[in-house]
C-alpha cells in the first residue's frame, strides 16, 4: 500500500473506531478482521488512541491500522511513530498536509468543497475523504461533482448507516465508505465483539 487511493480497495466499509479501554484494541480489529473487514481507523479522541494503534500495529499485523481525526503536525508524527500505516483528517491546513507528507505514509486528506477539493488534488492528491458527508449534502454532492473532477476519488464518512451505504458505494468516486455502526460504544463496553464480527460480516458484503 503505497498511496491514498490503494486505501479506498481494502474494504467497502473503513470502520471508524474509537477507542476508551486501549484493552479493547486488539479485540475490536481481530473481531472486524474475522469479519472480513481489512482495515481499521482509530480516531485520535481518546487518551488511549496512540497506545491502541501501538497495539493493533503490533498484534493485529493482518489488518490495516490507520489513526483517523488528526487535526495537527504534532497528531500525525505521533501516529506515524505509534505504528499508524495511514492517516485521515477531518480537514486540511497547510501545516496539517505538510506534515502529513513529511511522515511517508498514505492519507485521506478530509474536504467537504469543491474548492478544497481542487485544492487537494493541485497538490497531488487524488484520494479525498468527504467529511462530513450526510450534513455535506451526500451521495447527491458527491454524483455531482464526478463529471467536473473525474480523477478524484472519495471515501465519504459522517452519518452513514448500513441502509444509506448501498447509495455511496454505487457511485463511480467512491472507493468506500467511513462508518461507526460497526463499532458502536456499547458493543464495545459490553466486551461483546462476537457482535463486532458480525457487524463486520455484513458490512464487507456492501457493494
Amino acid at each position: 500500500m503505497t498511496t491514498g487511493t490503494d486505501l479506498l480497495t481494502l474494504s467497502p466499509v473503513m470502520p471508524v473506531v474509537v477507542i476508551d479501554d486501549v484493552d479493547d484494541a486488539v479485540p475490536t480489529a481481530r473481531a472486524l478482521h474475522a469479519g472480513g473487514i481489512g482495515v481499521i481507523e482509530l480516531t485520535l479522541r481518546t487518551p488511549v488512541a496512540l497506545d491502541a494503534i501501538e497495539r493493533v500495529a503490533t498484534e493485529v499485523p493482518d489488518i490495516v491500522v490507520g489513526a483517523g481525526t488528526v487535526t495537527s503536525p504534532e497528531q500525525a508524527r505521533q501516529a506515524a511513530d505509534a505504528g499508524a500505516k495511514f492517516l485521515v483528517t477531518p480537514g486540511c491546513t497547510d501545516a496539517l498536509l505538510d506534515a502529513a507528507f513529511a511522515t511517508g505514509l498514505p492519507f485521506l486528506p478530509g474536504s467537504s468543497t469543491v474548492s478544497e477539493a481542487m485544492r487537494l488534488a493541485e497538490r497531488g492528491l487524488r484520494a479525498l475523504k468527504f467529511f462530513p458527508a450526510e450534513a455535506s449534502g451526500g451521495a447527491a454532492f458527491l454524483k455531482s461533482i464526478a463529471g467536473p473532477l473525474p480523477r478524484l476519488q472519495f471515501c465519504p464518512t459522517g452519518g452513514i448507516t448500513v441502509s444509506s451505504a448501498p447509495s455511496y458505494l454505487a457511485l463511480p468516486n467512491v472507493g468506500c465508505i467511513g462508518g461507526s455502526w460497526l463499532t458502536p460504544a456499547k458493543l464495545l463496553a459490553a466486551k461483546d465483539f462476537a457482535a463486532v464480527e458480525k457487524l463486520a460480516a455484513e458490512a464487507a458484503t456492501l457493494r
